[in-house]
């Protein structure tokens, strides 16, 4: 009912109808009242990310005893931590991160459970046929909707080697998307985004292999995608609603986000 309701203001709205305080008031309340999960895990040096980028670093700039206060200046590269994948990423001249309209950064949000399938395979790649399930307990996909996929990877973090779990011949073993369930979501189910816990699109057994189809489809259809997601777990499958803060960075390829799913 609250989702329901959000999403009639803001037709309303767009429609150029006025949203009265009344109604202003009850949608604060109805999402104030909400539960709140937060989908990001906190960033800083040393944490996983992907192998062949440096560590963050965080110089102090000023600080309290000699200054009054505290400046601190923050190193890394824009695909860090929870972080957002804009088309630019992959694709020269798409949308950059500033080009990125705020009617996008809050969605529906579904959450495909893959995680029994995971623990019994590590390279397990979701299939149409789980979105199929999907829709059997749920109804379609919602037009427009972010849709997360839940692997429990993000029991791993913090830590780098299981996160990314290479065998001793150098190939990683961690699960992810499948092209069928990519171009199910988007092409029939017209989705606006996707996000997972691990730090590829692709599984881990394709990644060694530097291949990234899944990503590059995604990103040259002028969709965006979020990775090292956490805290799916506490998320239902359907009926929650999912905003997404990112700085509008000028020309960006990617920066940390702050990703919250709200559950009335």
């Amino acid at each position: 009912m609250a989702s329901g309701l959000v999403f009639t203001a803001i037709t309303e709205r767009a429609a150029g109808s006025p949203v009265s305080s009344a109604k202003s008031e009850q949608l604060y309340e109805l999402i104030g009242n909400a539960r709140f999960v937060d989908l990001t895990h906190a960033f800083g040096p040393g944490i996983p990310h992907w192998r062949d980028v440096g560590d963050e670093t965080v110089t102090t700039l000023y600080d309290y005893p000699q200054s009054g206060f505290r400046i601190q200046k923050f190193c890394h590269v824009g695909q860090w931590g929870t972080h957002f994948d804009p088309p630019v990423h992959f694709i020269p001249g798409a949308r950059t991160l500033d080009n990125i309209p705020p009617k996008d950064l809050f969605l529906p949000l579904a959450v495909i459970d893959v995680h029994a399938r995971v623990a019994a395979d590590p390279d397990y790649a979701v299939t149409r046929q789980d979105i199929l399930d999907w829709e059997t307990r749920n109804g379609p996909v919602p037009a427009r909707a972010f849709v997360a996929l839940r692997t429990d990877w993000s029991r791993r973090w913090a830590d780098q080697k299981a996160m990314q779990n290479v065998d001793a011949s150098g190939v990683s073993h961690y699960p992810g998307w499948s092209m069928e369930a990519i171009r199910y979501l988007y092409e029939v189910r017209h989705i606006t985004a996707n996000g997972h816990e691990t730090t590829d699109t692709e599984p881990g057994v394709v990644v060694t292999k530097n291949d990234y189809p899944i990503e590059r489809y995604i990103l040259a259809h002028d969709h965006y995608q979020i990775e090292i997601m956490a805290n799916l777990d506490q998320v239902p499958e359907k009926g929650a609603l999912i905003s997404v803060g990112v700085p509008k960075v000028k020309d960006g390829t990617g920066f940390p986000v702050r990703v919250i799913a709200i559950i009335p």
